[in-house]
């Protein structure tokens, strides 16, 4: 049976199950961010404990399948070494994770911070879109919308 699991997840459908996996996070937090369902699966350690197992799964293969986990390091030192990493498709896997993971958990932090300041949640959704797709550009619009909310303009 654990072979059968090893099999499946080869990494396009590990690919696939990460987009998939984090789209009722994401929906739960745009549609319903007051909801138990947000508060106790969404906003709390449970999305990246199950993100963080796949990236330890995804290490695992790559260390079974002679990834070179040495040359991670050459990422430094320039933009081709970068490219070359991302021909790897275990790195690649890696990085998306990373990427995702982070994004979600930005997400959450964007919507209990906003409950601080009580941000209209049709107006919350479109920093928290943006966040999804283009994290940095959501985390900005956020906290333009932060400062009139709290009527306090902070760089920190």
């Amino acid at each position: 049976m654990i072979e059968q699991i090893y099999t499946f997840f080869n990494s396009e459908m590990l690919y696939l199950w990460i987009n998939i996996g984090v789209l009722p996070f994401w929906l739960l937090l745009i549609f319903f961010p007051q909801s138990h369902l947000c508060k106790y699966f969404v906003t709390s350690i449970f999305p990246i404990l199950i993100l963080s197992g796949v990236y330890v799964f995804i290490l695992y293969k790559a260390y079974i399948g002679a990834f070179d986990f040495d040359n991670n390091f050459s990422l430094y030192l320039g933009i081709n070494y970068l490219t070359e990493l991302f021909k790897d498709e275990y790195y690649l896997l890696m990085f998306w994770t990373h990427f995702v993971s982070i994004n979600l958990f930005v997400g959450g932090w964007i919507l209990n911070d906003s409950k601080k300041y009580y941000v209209n949640k049709i107006l919350l959704s479109l920093p928290l879109i943006l966040t999804y797709l283009i994290g940095p550009v959501g985390i900005f619009l956020y906290w333009i919308i932060k400062i009139f909310y709290s009527k306090k303009f902070n760089l920190y």
